[in-house]
C-alpha cells in the first residue's frame, strides 16, 4: 500500500527483517533489503540521512522503542510512526511523543485522502528550509537576485526568502540586472513598498551569499554562473553550480514554494508579504487557468486570510496606459487575423513589455485562438505568442522556429522568443513592417498544420506532459 501511495513522487526503499518476506516483496517489483531494524548500521548501510522521512510500522509487537532509537543514532530527523490495528491510539501516540518528541505518530485511516504526502512534503521542505537558515546565518550581506524586469511572482517571492532567512531590506537585497519597468509591476512595488536595486553581475562579488528566485542563473547568459541557492519552478537547466536548489517545475508559481518553506518552519506571514504571494500565485497561474495543481490552491487558500483583498485590487487596475494603447492601435492597423490567428508587428518598441501586453490584449478578439506578436527592442527582436491553452504548444513553436538563433521557450497557452535582428534577419530575410506580418501568418500556420509534432502527438496522450516546458519572460 505505501509503495503505491508513495511511488512517484518518492525514491522509496523498505527494510524488513524477514529475508523470505523481503524475496517475495522483491519478485513483486519493491524495493526492498532485509535487516535488523533495531540495528543502527542498518539505517547506515541504507545511506539515512536527516533529510531521509522514515516509516516505522508500530503492529504492537515489542521493539519499537529500540527502533526509534537505531534510527534517532543512525542520524534520522524526520520519523514517523505507522499504527496498525488496535495499536493506533491516541494513548499510544502520547507515549511515544514522551520519548521522542520530535516523531509525527499516524494511523492507517490517515494514509487516505493524502495527508501523508502533505506530511511528507512539509517534513522535506523543513528539513531544506533549516539547512538554507544555518548555511545563511553568518553572512553579513545578503543579495536575492530576481530575473530582468521583474513580476510579481519574483518580488513576492523575494520578499518571502528575505522572511524564510529571517533578514531585513537592509541585510538581504532584492537585485535585479534590470528593474521593474512594467505599470502593474511598479504599482505592486509602490503599493507594498517593495524596493529592488539595479546590480551588475561584478557587484554580486560585495555579497558573502547569493541567492536566485523565480530565476536560474542559466537565464543570465553566462554573465552569472553560481549561485549559494536557487528557488525556481521552471524546469531545472544545466551549466551552473549551486549550494542548494529547490527546483519545482510541477508548481504553477515560486511563491508556491515558497509559502511552502514559511509553512515548514512556522514563520510568522505578514498582511504585505501574504498579498504579495497571493497576487503573485493569482498572477503566474492566470488565476489557476496555467500549469496549476493542488499545491497551488492549498497556498492560496492559506494566504487568502492574511492578505489586503483591497490591496490587490488596487494592483490589478494598473492594466490600461495611454502608451499601451498606442501600441494595440499600432497592432490593430497592421495586423492580420486568419484562421483563427491573429499577427502584428509592432515595429521599434521602447520598452519590451508592451509586445507581450498586445498579445494578451488581441487574444480577447472573438475570432481569435492565437496570437503572435513581434517588435524590435534595442536591435533584438522580440515575439510572443499566446493561445488558449487547449490547442498546440506556444512553446514548442517558438522553440521550432527560433531556438537555432537565439533563445526561445514557454508553456503550452503563452511562449516568447528574443532574437538577434541579424539573426532573424540571415534565416527569414528582412524586418519590414508589412512582410513580417505575412512572415508570422506563415510560420502559425505552417506549425499547426504540422501532425507530426511532440505537441501533436501529446494531444493523443504520447507527447511531453506541460510539467516538461519552459518558461521564459
Amino acid at each position: 500500500m505505501l509503495d503505491e501511495i508513495l511511488l512517484p513522487g518518492f525514491d522509496v526503499e523498505f527494510i524488513v527483517e524477514n529475508r523470505p518476506l523481503a524475496r517475495r516483496l522483491t519478485d513483486a517489483g519493491v524495493t526492498v533489503s532485509a535487516g535488523d531494524p533495531r540495528r543502527t548500521d542498518t539505517y547506515v548501510k541504507a545511506d539515512l540521512g536527516p533529510g531521509t522521512c522514515v516509516i516505522i510500522e508500530d503492529d504492537g509487537r515489542r521493539g519499537l522503542r529500540k527502533t526509534l532509537e537505531a534510527v534517532r543514532d543512525a542520524g534520522g530527523a524526520l520519523v514517523y510512526v505507522l499504527g496498525v490495528g488496535r495499536e493506533a491510539t491516541s494513548k499510544r501516540a502520547e507515549e511515544l511523543r514522551a520519548d521522542f518528541p520530535d516523531v509525527a505518530y499516524l494511523s492507517m485511516s490517515e494514509l487516505f485522502g493524502g495527508p501523508l504526502l502533505t506530511e511528507f512534503s512539509r517534513s522535506l521542505s523543513r528539513a531544506r528550509v533549516l539547512q538554507y537558515q544555518r548555511y545563511f546565518a553568518d553572512a553579513d550581506k545578503v543579495l536575492i537576485v530576481l530575473h530582468n524586469d521583474p513580476d510579481p511572482d519574483a518580488m513576492a517571492s523575494g520578499l518571502a526568502l528575505r522572511n524564510v532567512l529571517h533578514r531585513t531590506r537592509t541585510t538581504a537585497i532584492l537585485g535585479a540586472i534590470h528593474g521593474v519597468t512594467r505599470p502593474e509591476n511598479l504599482r505592486m512595488a509602490s503599493l507594498l513598498d517593495i524596493h529592488v536595486e539595479e546590480i551588475t553581475p561584478e557587484s554580486l562579488k560585495e555579497f558573502d551569499r547569493v541567492a536566485m528566485v523565480d530565476v536560474q542563473p542559466h537565464y543570465f547568459g553566462g554573465l552569472i554562473d553560481r549561485a549559494d541557492l536557487v528557488i525556481d519552478h521552471h524546469p531545472e537547466q544545466p551549466g551552473y553550480t549551486s549550494v542548494f536548489k529547490d527546483i519545482r517545475p510541477d508548481y504553477g508559481s515560486t511563491s508556491t514554494i515558497l509559502t511552502e518553506h514559511l509553512r515548514a518552519v512556522d514563520v510568522n506571514i505578514s498582511e504585505r508579504v501574504a498579498t504579495a504571494m497571493l497576487y503573485a500565485i493569482k498572477s503566474d497561474t492566470l488565476f489557476f487557468n496555467r500549469q496549476t495543481n493542488r499545491v497551488d490552491l492549498e497556498a492560496f487558500s492559506y494566504l487568502y486570510p492574511l492578505a489586503d483583498a483591497a490591496l490587490i485590487r488596487k494592483m490589478e487596475g494598473a492594466e490600461i496606459t495611454l502608451e499601451r494603447l498606442e501600441y494595440v492601435m499600432k497592432a490593430f492597423r497592421g495586423g492580420s487575423l486568419q484562421d483563427q490567428v491573429f499577427c502584428a508587428f509592432l515595429g521599434a518598441s521602447l520598452r519590451e513589455d508592451f509586445i507581450p501586453y498586445v498579445a494578451d490584449f488581441f487574444l480577447q478578439l472573438e475570432d481569435a485562438k492565437w496570437t503572435v506578436i513581434a517588435g524590435v527592442v534595442n536591435e533584438t527582436l522580440i515575439i510572443s505568442v499566446r493561445n488558449l491553452g487547449y490547442s498546440k504548444n506556444a512553446g514548442e513553436f517558438v522553440r521550432r522556429f527560433f531556438a537555432d538563433i537565439g533563445s526561445a521557450g514557454g508553456h503550452r497557452a503563452m511562449a516568447k522568443a528574443v532574437v538577434p535582428v541579424r539573426a532573424f534577419e540571415a534565416k527569414f530575410g528582412a524586418v519590414e513592417p508589412v512582410a513580417m506580418t505575412g512572415r508570422l501568418q506563415a510560420l502559425a500556420h505552417e506549425f499547426l498544420a504540422h501532425d507530426g509534432t511532440k505537441e501533436g502527438r501529446s494531444q493523443k496522450g504520447e507527447g511531453r506532459s506541460e510539467g516538461e516546458e519552459v518558461k521564459t519572460r
